[in-house]
């Protein structure tokens, strides 16, 4: 049986590579938006409103400590006042509808803390491992806002984008060429925003061959000693574009068509065929076969390649409570993990972070701060106890944005245990248990010989494939923390995005209609 023929064809759409995939993309976006095609299980509902909610707590908190690119986003935003458009974050003001859309998703964005997909489907055996992150959002609100549409209408299209950008990491991996993952996004974008706004599939192929042939980002975005704003800002500029090109093709701009055949794009150029696509593609329509179901969360500040060694310390913390007892006595730890993690996270340039944008990409400092914040609060509480289950252990020693303050990054507590790290390369074995897991090891050497072996993690609390974690428990402590940075009332508007299937026209019209604090310049 082929991979193809492994497809539902009750919930799926195929997409074969000898077919014009772009032009497949816009009519799929366009059924599924319609409900032609069918309806999503009500898990698929939740999940994406968990994520949802998650991240525009990541947003309002950035914006509330006035993180550099939102806010420089957000001021540009207003320079556009726009009628017909669409608002930002904490406003009922409309502007002009990609500025709403590039100011909000780089608000949720900025501290590399909502969701993460990993590209992998062994079931159709579509394994390519990209990266994503549900940046996307903003898009469908903001349609759904110009449409006078409810918040059911905006929730079915943040389904359709994760469908599309998560099937497309799936079967094309762009870090292999150097490509940043936005991509991906870009074109699901692109796609949903023309759908929802009754575009025809031809413009919504058009638009996605503009995106494509005009505005390919590279993961220099990601590359240096110390990154800058574009890291967190990629996939909102690059969204801001695609919803140009779809603006464009809907007033009759005509863009490259058969973008995913045609022999001079970027997925040709880097992967030869004789005239066909690359890849197939199959998007789910309904059950619970979703992209968005395999995506994971992050219960905190750090990049995802480090859950694992996250995951490790705090079990090996709540298992052996001498480690907190003596942590005096803490000689080394070793991690073992896998490739891109070793690469990216592991990177030697990455041991001396100076900006929270390095810090967060650093699994030294990421663990090394865990480790601090735990040894503190031990020694503040007279308990190497922090409670009797690996969920109070993530709630109580959650990282958050303090944790990449520039006072936190040179703490001379943290630096000091960061020297006490070793990160090595775990080699094929580790490898090939990678995207499906996040395979980690980690080891604490005392001085007088004794080690704490965490043994082999693969599915850290947040993961996709975690059955055991508290994961909305989890979940509403972090939005919890979160929102209290952003407000001095967050619970009313966590609920408000919790019940975003519920919200009326006018509700969703104004749901931005709140106050985000100021808590003063972050750095």
């Amino acid at each position: 049986m082929t991979h193809l023929e492994k497809a539902n064809l009750a919930t799926q759409v195929v997409l074969a590579r000898n077919t014009n995939q772009a032009l497949g993309i816009g009519r799929f976006a366009i059924d599924f938006m319609s409900g032609k095609l069918g309806t999503p299980d009500a898990s698929v509902l939740e999940r994406t409103t968990m994520f949802h909610t998650d991240s525009v707590l990541c947003g309002l908190s950035a914006i509330a400590l006035n993180t550099n690119a939102p806010i420089i986003l957000r001021a540009e935003a207003a320079e556009y006042a726009n009628p017909q458009g669409a608002p930002v974050f904490g406003s009922t003001a409309k502007v002009a509808v990609e500025k709403a859309i590039v100011a909000n998703s780089n608000a949720v964005r900025e501290w590399d803390s909502n969701g993460t997909n990993f590209g992998f489907n062994p079931t159709l055996g579509h394994t390519a491992g990209e990266f994503g992150h549900n940046d996307f959002y903003p898009v469908a609100i903001a349609a759904a806002q110009q449409q006078g549409r409810d918040g059911a209408y905006a929730l079915r299209g943040m389904i359709c984008i994760d469908e599309i950008r998560g099937r497309l990491a799936e079967v094309f991996s762009l870090k292999t060429y150097k490509i940043d993952h936005v991509v991906h996004g870009a074109i699901a974008s692109a796609a949903t925003y023309g759908a929802m706004m009754g575009a025809t599939a031809e413009q919504i192929e058009s638009a996605i061959g503009m995106t494509v042939a005009h505005y390919i980002p590279w993961r220099a975005i990601r590359a240096g000693k110390q990154l800058s704003d574009s890291k967190g800002a990629s996939a909102a500029i690059t969204t801001e574009v695609a919803i140009l090109s779809m603006l464009r093709s809907m007033r009759g701009f005509m863009g490259p068509r058969d973008i995913f055949r045609n022999p001079e794009s970027m997925f040709r150029q880097f992967e030869k065929t004789s005239g066909d696509s690359p890849f197939d593609l199959v998007l789910s329509h309904s059950g619970s076969d979703f992209a968005v179901m395999g995506m994971h969360f992050k219960l905190g500040l750090y990049e995802h390649q480090s859950a694992g060694a996250l995951q490790g310390m705090l079990t090996l913390l709540r298992e052996n409570p001498q480690i907190l007892e003596k942590s005096q006595e803490i000689k080394s730890i070793h991690i073992v993990a896998y490739e891109p993690a070793f690469g990216i996270i592991g990177d030697p340039a990455k041991r001396d972070p100076k900006t929270r944008q390095s810090a967060d990409h650093s699994m030294v400092y990421i663990v090394g701060t865990l480790l601090r914040k735990a040894i503190e609060m031990a020694q503040s509480t007279k308990s190497t106890k922090l409670g009797h289950c690996d969920n109070c252990y993530w709630k109580y020693l959650m990282l958050m944005p303090h944790d990449y303050a520039p006072e936190a990054i040179s703490n001379p507590k943290t630096r000091a245990l960061m020297e006490k790290f070793s990160f090595a390369h775990g080699g094929p074995e580790y490898d090939r248990r990678y995207p499906d897991g996040i395979p980690t090891s980690l080891v604490i050497e005392m001085n007088d010989g004794t080690k704490f072996d965490s043994g082999l993690v693969m599915y850290p609390a947040g993961h996709a494939r975690n059955t055991t974690a508290d994961l909305k428990g989890i979940l509403a402590k972090k939005a919890e923390n979160l929102g209290k940075l952003a407000s001095d009332n967050p619970q009313s508007i966590i609920d408000r995005f919790n019940r975003l299937a519920a919200l009326s026209t006018s509700e969703l019209a104004n749901l931005y209609d709140f106050q985000i604090a100021n808590r003063g310049k972050y750095e």
